[in-house]
């Protein structure tokens, strides 16, 4: 399998530095010719930053909220767990929207990009006042769904009732970077996020702890802040497509467009059936972790904030694939497509290989900084290292599922994560700690041994082609 093509030769120092300050300030380049390392480089510099940002977010998060004590930790690790369901759906709606634009920015019609846009947005809104009114009613129903003690209930209901009512800026902030990255501006998607994050973590231990004038408002603060930065962010993504350069959306195109919204929808249908089998199975995995004590699901949760620290970055670097994909197929090089995956794949590796060992040799003093109590730093050591073990294969996995999402081929995603996640992974880590009695360790090792399987199933399915053929 070969990474290189004739025309993406390595680039000088020089022409890597050229990269990095076009790529943070904004290319404007055609991503369906020329240098194929130049184009990833183009795209995953600013994406990877656009996913470090939302890394930062949530160890930040994490460090501040653990402050406050293992019930707290809980509470927010419980309702994350089922707000993922419901991120899944605006993520699903993502994917459909980024191959979209994608194939239309391939096809240059703009136009089309922009009205494709504007119907994401309008059914994200809608989407978030349904299921965010379910969720403030229904909030401490939910924790004591989830297994969480009444102590866990007391503290964590009104964070939660904040996160779902105001879930819309959170949706919005992925669906309005969807469309940027779609249309190959992955600079704003980018500075959008880093704006609303930013504006998160100083506000975090302002509205927690009650700093200065600010009102000492406990975990509640933390979803407060949350809004308020997400909420700005998403005011500055509406601001750029306004006045964006690759993307612009005029009045014009703000109008209802129903054959737009079938096809979005259909697409999204496999983006969101994909995430929430993922994010239905991680329940499961937090609901086997409930039995074994609040100390050890606490630090579960810690070390699943530090992974996504991780995780997300390569996730940014896996979506330049989409894109490349998208518009590649959009102006009909589906052999061009196929090789920017090949090569985002091997960026990828190279890049988890690195977090793989960093892990291993160096887990207690990671999990340190945000957790003391020796249960839950015990317990976060062992799932950070063990989970770490899939890392190279799943660094595979990532840009894969990303290239089936780009060309509009959500459904073959949707069955890979049910056939790993709930035939595989979840019986795996009941057998592994109930039944062998390992333990939390058995689901630890029931994670990284289904992101390697899923992997190498996912290339299998990638060389079968049949992606090339998808019309979206």
């Amino acid at each position: 399998m070969s990474t290189v093509a004739p025309d993406e030769t390595p680039e000088s120092s020089s022409g890597l530095w050229a990269s990095i300050r076009e790529a943070l300030s904004g290319s404007e380049r055609d991503y369906t010719k020329g240098s194929l390392n130049r184009a990833v480089a183009l795209l995953a510099i600013p994406m990877v930053l656009e996913m470090a940002g939302e890394s930062a977010f949530a160890v930040a998060d994490a460090f501040f909220v653990a402050r406050l004590g293992g019930e707290a930790l809980a509470a927010v690790g419980l309702t994350e767990s089922v707000l993922e369901i419901i991120y899944a759906i605006a993520i699903g709606l993502s994917m459909s929207t980024t191959a979209m634009v994608a194939r239309r920015f391939g096809e240059k019609n703009e136009r089309a990009a922009a009205r494709t846009a504007v119907q994401a947005i309008a059914v994200g809104i809608v989407t978030s006042i349904v299921l965010g009114a379910a969720g403030v009613i229904w909030a401490p129903q939910l924790l004591r769904m989830m297994g969480a003690t009444p102590e866990t209930v007391e503290i964590g209901s009104t964070y939660t009732r904040v996160m779902y009512g105001t879930m819309g800026v959170i949706v919005l902030l992925f669906l309005n970077n969807a469309i940027y990255r779609g249309a190959g501006d992955a600079a704003m998607a980018m500075r959008s996020v880093w704006l609303a994050n930013g504006i998160n973590i100083v506000l975090d231990p302002l509205l927690i702890f009650g700093l200065g004038p600010f009102p000492e408002l406990g975990l509640t603060g933390a979803a407060v802040a949350t809004t308020i930065g997400r909420g700005t962010g998403v005011a500055y993504q509406f601001w750029g497509l306004s006045r964006g350069r690759r993307l612009r959306v005029r009045a014009s195109d703000v109008r209802l467009d129903l054959h737009i919204v079938r096809r979005l929808l259909r697409i999204s249908g496999g983006g969101v059936g994909q995430l929430l089998v993922s994010q239905a199975s991680y329940i499961g995995l937090i609901r086997i972790l409930a039995g074994f004590g609040t100390a050890v699901l606490a630090g579960y949760v810690v070390a699943i904030r530090v992974v996504i620290f991780i995780i997300m970055p390569a996730w940014g670097l896996s979506n330049a694939a989409a894109t490349l994909v998208g518009q590649n197929l959009g102006a009909r090089k589906p052999e061009r497509a196929e090789r920017a995956v090949y090569v985002t794949g091997a960026w990828n590796m190279l890049f988890m290989t690195v977090i793989t060992v960093l892990f291993v040799t160096f887990a207690p003093q990671i999990i340190a900084p945000f957790i003391s109590e020796p249960e839950s730093h015990a317990a976060g050591t062992s799932a950070l290292r063990i989970i770490s073990y899939g890392y190279v294969f799943y660094a595979w996995g990532m840009v894969m599922l990303q290239a089936f999402n780009g060309a509009g081929d959500t459904a073959t995603p949707t069955k890979l994560n049910f056939v790993i996640f709930w035939l595989f992974q979840l019986p795996l880590a009941w057998i592994l700690a109930r039944t062998i009695g390992l333990g939390p360790v058995g689901v630890y090792w029931a994670i990284a041994i289904a992101y390697s399987l899923s992997a190498v199933i996912g290339i299998l399915l990638f060389r079968r082609g049949r992606w090339k053929e998808k019309e979206v």
